[in-house]
């Protein structure tokens, strides 16, 4: 029998990884494309897919174990796909005083390690979690409805190119200032001063990762990784609709710990039943110094107000607005809202909601264009991109909440408005019980009270609304006005006006939101690459942070100073 490859050393990972570290730290300086993790899944071996998915089916029906971490015995679960398959997989529980225990007992160790040698722990498990981006994206598509192709890219190597960046921050952030100094002032005619200064980062404390159900580890990674790198054991509490994909992380995760020498409860899992309060129970405990929270503005904010213990970082629910005022590429605008609008069935925090249109209509390659006829032409070209049902299942995937589904029958039933494009069934020949529909397009009109009361609220899912608004300067003056109240993750404008241009960019800046320009090509108004985009601003009200920038990780430790005469 051969013998079992040795588990690496602290200094090996360092070395493994110096040169995925060095390039991602010159890749948040440039902005320049770059990605350690391809994208395309012929590239993780000739039967990788094949392999990804059988990994995944041996995960049905079973337990999932975590070896080492508390627990009481007790298992939860309930996942469901919404693609209709059985996953029926359950977890270990633990009560919170265990989770803690364990998470303050593993600190120590971890906070006393260099930033070099966080960053190469959480760099060894990218890339294992890299290796095994089939499985996960099989994961992420039958906890979040998300289609395979989407599945895989979103929910594997682009999340993990969202946690590598997190840990560049991280590492420049805490090495920023030098571990040691030498100060010398010069007395004049008497001996200088001299000192000796040390500069030791300090973690804050346990860091607490609330999951989302329709990102798990696009959302998650940022946090998770910020939070580790920067020396804070982390408890990771999934949705519990979408569970799995954050309970592979922990495990891999734990995994590298216990081999680099570390407690492999810095990375612990609290998994629920539906409906349980264990977050709300764990937000406001003492221990619990960082706080990642992506979901709903109810919850987000009762977070910010009542974790007044801990750092709290959340991205919540925005008003994604776009204005179509002019274009010199119809065709190609019309193709490229038709495709951001259908992408994951409107399930985005990126998707655009609100379209606003001058009622005199606007200016285009192919002449002027009215209200109705941009309305007209939106609606086939969704049309057009959904008729086939096989190739409207790839970019739908699935509606994973009841919520959204709700939504889509309210809305074919007219009572958001005049229907331009009622939403329909999909049918799925690989997943007969998948819920997939098609999007719904409203037209409504901007000085109507009834109309503003609801396009003005995020109507989350396929329901987008066509805003017929009294001109440029109007639909401009609401982007502002509604990403300053009821905020947004994006917004979007297509305009050969260089006035019009002028003051969109400025209603952006002045509100805080991103904003992209004259899409017509293979870039969507709901993504963001990793290492140049930044994903949310944290200066409007769907998010008080950014994906990723020095402010997303410098608050996660402090700096404390030792000093004594030389």
């Amino acid at each position: 029998m051969a013998a079992a490859t040795p588990a690496p050393s602290v200094a090996e990972l360092i070395e493994r990884h110096q040169d995925t570290l060095d390039r991602a730290l010159a890749a948040i300086r440039s902005r320049d494309y770059w990605s350690p993790y391809p994208e395309f899944p012929k590239a993780y071996g000739e039967n990788g897919a094949e392999a990804g998915k059988a990994a995944f089916d041996a995960l049905l029906g079973g337990v999932f174990a975590l070896d080492g971490q508390p627990t009481d015995g007790e298992l939860v679960g309930g996942e469901t796909s919404p693609y209709g398959i059985e996953l029926g997989i359950s977890y270990p529980h633990a009560a919170p005083d265990a989770l803690i225990g364990a998470l303050q007992t593993a600190r120590p160790a971890w906070a006393a390690a260099s930033p070099a040698a966080r960053a190469a722990v959480c760099l060894e498990i990218l890339a294992r979690i890299n290796a095994r981006s089939h499985e996960f994206g099989h994961a992420v598509m039958h906890t979040t409805g998300q289609a395979y192709g989407m599945a895989f890219q979103a929910g594997g190597p682009h999340a993990q190119d969202r946690g590598l960046e997190a840990v560049a921050y991280a590492f420049a952030e805490q090495t920023r200032l030098p571990e040691r100094a030498d100060w010398t002032k010069p007395q004049g005619k008497r001996d200088p001063l001299t000192m000796v200064k040390e500069f030791t980062v300090v973690p804050r404390g346990l860091a607490l990762l609330i999951g989302c159900n329709t990102f798990p580890t696009w959302n998650g990674y940022p946090g998770l990784f910020a939070s580790l790198a920067t020396g804070n054991p982390v408890l990771v509490k999934p949705h519990p609709r979408a569970t799995l994909p954050l309970a592979l992380t922990v495990r891999v995760a734990r995994e590298v710990l216990a081999e680099a020498g570390f407690d492999a409860n810095v990375v612990c899992l609290a998994a629920e039943h539906e409906g349980s309060t264990i977050a709300q129970v764990l937000a406001v405990r003492p221990e619990v110094k960082v706080i990642d929270y992506t979901g709903s503005t109810a919850f987000g904010e009762w977070l910010e107000t009542n974790a007044g213990q801990a750092q709290v970082y959340t991205e919540k629910a925005g008003v994604n607005t776009a204005v179509v005022e002019s274009t010199d590429n119809y065709r190609g605008m019309l193709a490229n809202l038709a495709f951001a609008l259908s992408l994951y069935s409107g399930q985005m925090c990126t998707t655009p909601q609100n379209i606003l249109i001058p009622r005199a209509g606007i200016a285009t390659d192919e002449g002027g264009k009215s209200y109705d006829e941009v309305v007209g032409d939106l609606a086939e070209a969704i049309t057009g991109l959904l008729r086939d049902d096989a190739r409207a299942a790839a970019i739908l995937g699935a509606v994973v909440n009841p919520g959204v589904l709700q939504r889509t029958v309210q809305a074919a039933g007219g009572e958001y408005g005049e229907l331009a494009l009622t939403p329909r069934v999909v049918t799925s020949d690989e997943f007969p019980g998948a819920t997939i529909r098609t999007p719904a397009l409203v037209k409504v009109d901007a000085d109507k009270p009834d109309d503003r009361a609801t396009f003005l609220s995020e109507c989350f899912g396929p329901v987008s609304f066509a805003v017929a608004v009294e001109s440029a300067e109007a639909a401009v003056e609401m982007l502002r006005r509604t990403t300053a109240e009821q905020g947004a993750m994006t917004a979007t404008g297509w305009t050969v006006n260089d006035q019009v241009e002028t003051a969109l960019v400025e209603a952006a800046l002045d509100s805080g939101v991103s904003l992209s320009l004259n899409l017509t090509g293979g870039v969507y108004p709901n993504q963001t690459a990793a290492f140049s985009d930044l994903h949310g601003t944290g200066a409007n009200p769907a998010a008080n942070s950014a994906y990723c920038d020095a402010a997303f990780v410098a608050n996660r430790f402090r700096v404390v100073e030792v000093r004594r005469h030389s």
